[in-house]
């Protein structure tokens, strides 16, 4: 079962993708995938139209979200797979948690304004399909197009990470109650692209921990963001605290992402897949 080209970390213009969920499944097809997810930030209203269109490929389908949650003062995402995309706990949850978007982005504009660069909140709208979930992307978008920057890596740089002019912190979800909605919406929940967070080994000990109490299931092994040592890294994590493994590209745009769709070696035989605890929720 893990030699299965199963693409499970994506976005699309519900979140803070370029692509419809249509033109994602076309394009996770064309790229060989087998079991897709469509896991937006925070939302989860492209659900339905992924899974039509995943089946319309010939793709088995399982619902997914990527929820970002506060920790030790860090964002942290986790990816829900296999959920109930109609769950009411869910939906009211992660409309929670967008709420505070608009007035970061505000906050954002105004730190880019000091240091020169005039209207990004307008600018960075131009790029958004779903206006609550106006996020760093969108900016890193219009910098971009603007001329400001040669690439989105160059704006994260220079403007939008902690002690840079457009940096505003956000507190989002809890970890406890994320995984809560997921879990109670009939899925599992996935600590998404552990390596991205820079913890010590005391947070990162501190976060599978507390993660694994709550009724987490799973940690994304094989991301698009990690390299091959950290592939083998987070193996062993899995393995240490009884986690299922995920595979997931994290992919965005054709022009942006350094990994396409289902573009990922497979996840090491040794590790149980999360999709072996799904069985009864792909579609």
């Amino acid at each position: 079962m893990s030699i299965l080209n199963a693409d499970l970390h994506c976005h699309s213009v519900v979140s803070d993708g370029t692509l419809t969920p249509e033109e994602l499944a076309a394009r996770a097809a064309a790229n060989g995938v087998e079991l897709w997810s469509l896991t937006d930030h925070d939302e989860i209203a492209g659900q339905h139209r992924a899974a039509a269109a995943a089946r319309s490929h010939g793709m088995k389908y399982l619902t997914g979200t990527e929820i970002s949650v506060t920790f030790a003062g860090h964002t942290v995402h986790i990816v829900g797979l296999g959920f109930d995309a109609d769950d009411p706990e869910m939906k009211q949850g992660l409309l929670a948690t967008r709420g505070g978007r608009g007035a970061r982005a505000r906050e954002m504009a105004e730190g880019l304004a000091r240091v020169g660069i005039k209207d990004a909140y307008e600018g960075a709208l131009k790029y958004v399909g779903n206006p609550e979930l106006i996020s760093r992307t969108h900016f890193a978008r219009f910098l971009v197009d603007s001329g400001v920057c040669q690439d989105t890596s160059e704006v994260f740089r220079r403007f939008l990470v902690e002690g840079k002019p457009g940096y505003v912190s956000h507190r989002w979800a809890a970890l406890g109650p994320a995984i809560r909605w997921i879990t109670r919406a009939g899925g599992i929940a996935v600590i998404a692209h552990p390596a991205r967070y820079h913890f010590t080994a005391n947070e990162e000990y501190a976060l599978f921990t507390e993660f694994k109490a709550h009724g987490g299931k799973g940690v994304e092994v094989v991301v698009g963001s990690h390299t091959a040592a950290e592939y083998v890294t987070y193996a062993e994590t899995a393995r240490e605290f009884g986690l299922a493994a995920s595979r997931g590209s994290d992919f965005h745009s054709p022009d942006e992402s350094h990994t396409d769709l289902g573009q990922l070696p497979y996840l090491p035989g040794t590790l149980t897949p999360v999709w072996e605890l799904l069985a009864d929720r792909i579609r």
